[in-house]
């Protein structure tokens, strides 16, 4: 019988010299045998050595294999050394109180060769199956380290084309759309400061906390998808729009969401963050606190806290913003229409989170 383990290496402690001199040739072949004559000195050499196994006298002068197993298995780096006791005295006590402070195995003097050689390759094999198990695990882990950073790096290129793809998208509206040049821009930048206040405050909902934020602004680019399917005559119009023009002009919301659906239905899992993010903003971003609003008529709470974040940024882009049929309103004039739709357009405690960052709406 032998074992598996190479390179393995035995270290045997015993004051007696002819007990070493036994054991080191009955062990020869099962590996590399290091004969230590006390535990004091085993302790000065088991660091350079490190031993796959102790076989350990339990009666010796100065420290006892007993306290000799207590200091290893009170050490991280000799813990896991298993040790097989040896002893002359067939006591069942101290048989019992040696395996309960660790040790794996007791042999008996006179040293018996072929038991000996037999325990030592029972725990030899457990030890090489152990270090198998931890190299799997090792590799395993790197393996699946190697995977994560893979996926990541896949997902991130994936990302990156899909946000260069929906970008083009995004250029082509505002370019149809000539009269909101840089509207996507300045709500992406106002996004950001109600966002930022509104996560310093008590009242910020708990949904917002677990949001990825980035993914939220950059998905807001696509609110005003849905403009590409209205006609030119329309969206172009340089005044205002007839009762009937305006009715059509409102399907851009609904519109959006299914050419957001479009996309998504062809993606590989038919999902994507960024494209939920921008549906709920495409199709709520009109929709209003009273439930006055288009396209479904939802109200208070009912309405996405990303409808009604857009809706507020929205609103104040088109009242600064130059119109062939009107004068773009001052900052001030803006933000009073804003404070006094609170309620009715606008959802009051975000009103009052625009109030917190107003002033800053006019560096964009």
């Amino acid at each position: 019988m032998g074992h598996d383990l190479l390179g393995a290496k035995i270290m045997l402690v015993d004051d007696s010299a002819t007990n070493l001199m036994l054991a080191k040739k009955a062990l020869s072949d099962r590996g590399a045998v290091f004969t230590v004559p006390s535990a004091q000195r085993m302790f000065e050499l088991v660091g350079q050595v490190e031993p796959h196994l102790i076989i350990l006298d339990v009666n010796m002068p100065g420290m006892s294999g007993l306290e000799a197993i207590r200091l290893l298995k009170s050490s991280p780096e000799t813990r896991d050394i298993p040790v097989i006791f040896l002893t002359a005295n067939a006591d069942v006590g101290s048989e019992i109180e040696g395996l309960s402070l660790g040790a794996v195995d007791y042999l008996y003097k006179p040293i018996e060769s072929t038991l000996l050689r037999q325990r030592v390759d029972i725990h030899l094999t457990i030890v090489a199956q152990r270090l198998r198990l931890e190299a799997q695990s090792r590799e395993l882990k790197s393996f699946n380290e190697n995977l994560k950073q893979m996926v990541e790096d896949e997902t991130k290129k994936v990302m990156l084309l899909e946000g260069a793809i929906l970008e083009t998208v995004v250029d082509l509206v505002e370019s149809r759309d000539e009269t909101t040049g840089g509207h996507v821009s300045r709500t992406i930048h106002w996004l950001q400061l109600m966002v930022d206040r509104l996560k310093d405050t008590d009242s910020c909902p708990d949904e917002l906390r677990y949001w990825d934020i980035p993914l939220f602004l950059q998905s807001s680019r696509l609110h005003d998808v849905g403009k590409i399917a209205i006609d030119d005559a329309i969206l172009k119009k340089p005044g205002p729009l007839t009762a009937e023009e305006f009715e059509i002009m409102k399907t851009h919301a609904a519109r959006g969401a299914e050419i957001i659906d479009r996309i998504a239905k062809n993606l590989p899992d038919g999902e994507s963050t960024y494209l939920s993010e921008a549906r709920i903003m495409a199709l709520t971003h009109h929709e209003k606190w009273d439930g006055s609003g288009y396209p479904k008529g939802l109200a208070g709470s009912d309405i996405p806290l990303q409808g009604r974040l857009m809706a507020i940024t929205d609103v104040y882009d088109a009242l600064v913003s130059k119109r062939p049929y009107k004068k773009p309103f001052s900052h001030d004039e803006a933000a009073k229409i804003l404070v006094e739709g609170a309620g009715s357009h606008f959802d009051p405690s975000l009103i009052d989170v625009f109030k917190a960052v107003s002033d800053a709406f006019r560096t964009a």
